[in-house]
């Protein structure tokens, strides 16, 4: 199926780290046009990458979609999915139905894993009430099986039947 990569992002370091403040972290720097992924490594340049406890969680993946509906309960302006801290954002998918299955994104196979789960600074970085309306709907955790180059812009999402 054809979606659309709207979103890429790798960061260095946590930009949400502690308990929320009243400010938005700076991370423009963040913001990517392509990620190197490495598998059983993560994103190239991302915090997550190569540590032991995020083998299996090392690529985040969110639909676009998610946040869109979010805005538009809350009644806020339209989210810049950077915020959301997702590696990946799509349009087009439904990211909820590939956790455990076995997927190939652009050319990057991945095992989508356990939910993404928002944390409390989405209040603060996207709009009150975005933390519990994110529950549930925040995105797949995901363990990158084979090597490759994700980049903005239309690409195919391939899920394998068989899981």
């Amino acid at each position: 199926m054809q979606v659309e990569v709207v979103s890429l992002m790798a960061s260095p370091g946590h930009r949400y780290a502690g308990r929320p403040g009243t400010e938005v972290p700076e991370q423009a720097g963040d913001r990517r046009d392509e990620l190197v992924v490495r598998a059983g490594f993560g994103v190239v340049g991302d915090r997550y990458a190569g540590k032991p406890a995020h083998r299996d969680a090392s690529v985040t993946v969110l639909a676009v979609e998610s946040l869109e509906a979010l805005a538009a309960e809350l009644g806020a302006p339209a989210f810049d999915p950077l915020l959301a801290r997702r590696n990946v954002v799509l349009r087009g998918a439904d990211v909820d139905a590939l956790r455990g299955r076995t997927f190939t994104l652009g050319g990057v196979t991945l095992l989508g894993g356990r939910a993404a789960n928002p944390c409390r600074w989405m209040d603060v970085v996207l709009a009150p009430g975005a933390h519990r309306g994110l529950r549930g709907r925040g995105g797949v955790r995901c363990r990158p099986l084979t090597d490759g180059v994700l980049r903005l812009g239309p690409t195919t999402l391939e899920v394998d039947p068989a899981g």
